[in-house]
């Protein structure tokens, strides 16, 4: 049964004070507030609240709530702190051991990610990937990120800039507008274009990943007018892809930590991250109370439960 799993940076539920939370500026799927309110969501879907901060003193942060969204493992008290940025050597670790895609792959299930990257940022991380690159990379070579660890881990093939070009990739802000914006040739597609295009993909795979994380990023800004245009044009995509989802297939949306919810400050937040579940993912929200479930119920849901994290 295949499934979509849409993993949204820095959006937790906050207040209804839309003086500093964009989120209450509009009827958005992910207006989800504190007070476990929020709008009725389309096609049946449901919403839960989970905890962010699985029990570890301080604020969420990006390697580590991501490490446990991928992995299903508490991943700031594996460290013992809550970890910003790029994951470290022992957060690297076990990504590598405990990533879903690992363990997708160990039960012979197949999985995607849909977001394409350049390939001199591919190559600059060791990547095998084929093509010229589209610009020269500074010396330094760049760290991964959680969410390519954890699809490394299970071997799968990235997707690169002229894939997406071809249309079979999408570029991380939806519409390729910021690649344009800096002179790279990328088409430009409507948001319900590019949820038409992750259907499709997601159509041959039993677990497919994007990711968007500039909802982190206009929380950082802290400017509302930004944050208002991200999040409409992410929720026009996340209402295009569950108009268009087939009955079986299950979509999962969810975050790592708050930030946008909470434009009063340019850090993240301890509020709860909203989980949406659309399909036969939404009957399955119940299970999910903090960010370590996450991975067992998309494994579950894409046919791999109970694989070993070793195998």
């Amino acid at each position: 049964m295949p499934v979509l799993f849409v993993f949204v940076d820095g959006v937790g539920a906050g207040s209804r004070d839309p003086e500093v939370n964009p989120l209450a500026r509009g009827d958005w799927l992910l207006s989800r507030f504190a007070d476990g309110g929020g709008a009725s969501l389309p096609a049946g879907g449901q919403a839960v609240l989970a905890d962010a901060t699985l029990g570890v003193a301080g604020r969420p942060q990006s390697a580590t709530g991501q490490a446990a969204l991928l992995t299903g493992e508490n991943a700031p008290a594996h460290l013992g702190q809550h970890l910003v940025g790029f994951p470290n050597a022992p957060l690297r670790s076990l990504i590598a051991e405990r990533s879903l895609f690992r363990r997708l792959s160990a039960a012979g299930r197949s999985a995607e990610f849909a977001n394409a990257y350049p390939i001199a940022y591919l190559r600059a991380l060791g990547i095998d990937c084929e093509g010229e690159p589209e610009f020269g990379f500074p010396r330094r070579r760049p760290r991964p990120s959680a969410t390519t660890l954890a699809f490394r881990a299970g071997a799968g093939r990235f997707r690169t800039w002229p894939e997406a070009r071809a249309g079979r990739g999408l570029t991380h802000d939806i519409t390729g507008e910021r690649a344009r914006a800096h002179g790279l040739d990328l088409p430009e597609r409507s948001p319900e274009a590019a949820a038409d295009l992750l259907l499709s993909l997601a159509a041959g795979a039993d677990l497919t990943l994007f990711e968007f994380f500039e909802s982190d990023e206009a929380g950082h800004s802290r400017e509302m007018a930004r944050a208002t245009a991200v999040l409409s044009r992410l929720d026009r995509f996340l209402r295009a892809l569950v108009a268009g989802l087939p009955a079986d297939h299950s979509l999962l949306v969810t975050s790592d930590h708050g930030n946008v919810e909470e434009l009063s400050t340019r850090n993240h937040t301890r509020n709860p991250v909203p989980v949406l579940g659309f399909g036969p993912a939404a009957r399955r929200l119940g299970e999910i109370r903090d960010l370590t479930h996450v991975a067992p119920l998309l494994l579950d849901l894409a046919g791999a439960a109970g694989t070993s994290a070793a195998a």
